[in-house]
C-alpha cells in the first residue's frame, strides 16, 4: 500500500506534513502497520494446552516451595 503527497507550488513544509499525516490516518497504513507490529503466530489447541500445564505445574512447584521456605531471593537485599 503506497500513499503520494506532493508538494504543492508554493507550500510549506509544515503544511505538506500536515497533509501526508492527514492521509496517512484515512488511508488506514498506520493502523494496519501497528497491528501487524507485534504479529504473533496461531499456536496450536495442543501446545495452548501444553503451555498452560507447564505454568499450573510451576505455580504448583513454586507454592509446594514457598510452603518448605525453599524459595530463595534472586535478588538478596543488601545488607551494609
Amino acid at each position: 500500500m503506497s500513499l503520494k503527497v506532493e508538494k504543492a507550488e508554493r507550500e510549506t513544509t509544515q503544511s505538506l506534513l500536515r497533509r501526508f499525516a492527514k492521509a496517512i490516518k484515512q488511508s488506514g497504513i498506520l493502523k494496519e502497520a501497528r497491528k501487524r507490529r507485534f504479529f504473533r503466530r496461531p499456536l496450536s489447541d495442543k501446545s495452548k494446552r501444553t503451555a498452560a500445564l507447564r505454568r499450573l505445574r510451576a505455580g504448583e512447584e513454586y507454592e509446594r516451595k514457598e510452603k518448605l521456605g525453599l524459595n530463595k531471593s534472586r535478588f538478596p537485599k543488601f545488607q551494609a
